[in-house]
């Protein structure tokens, strides 16, 4: 297995952020991008796992992929 880092934040807390509220289910940091390690065969696997784990559906964009 490959170690890939994914950078992904929360739009919907970035922009609740901005205007000083606050989102009702996830923490204002997610409004700050996080940097997570992924283990997977190849990209197209663990971009499927960080999509799995953080939906578009639910505000989450991921900036980049990198392998490690």
């Amino acid at each position: 297995m490959l170690t890939y880092e994914v950078v992904v934040y929360n739009e919907q807390v970035r922009a609740k952020v901005r205007v000083g509220d606050h989102h009702r289910t996830f923490s204002d940091d997610w409004g700050d991008s996080h940097y997570l390690e992924i283990k997977a065969n190849d990209e197209d696997a663990a971009m499927h796992k960080v999509r799995v784990k953080y939906p578009v559906k639910d505000g989450f964009v991921i900036e980049g992929i990198s392998m490690m």
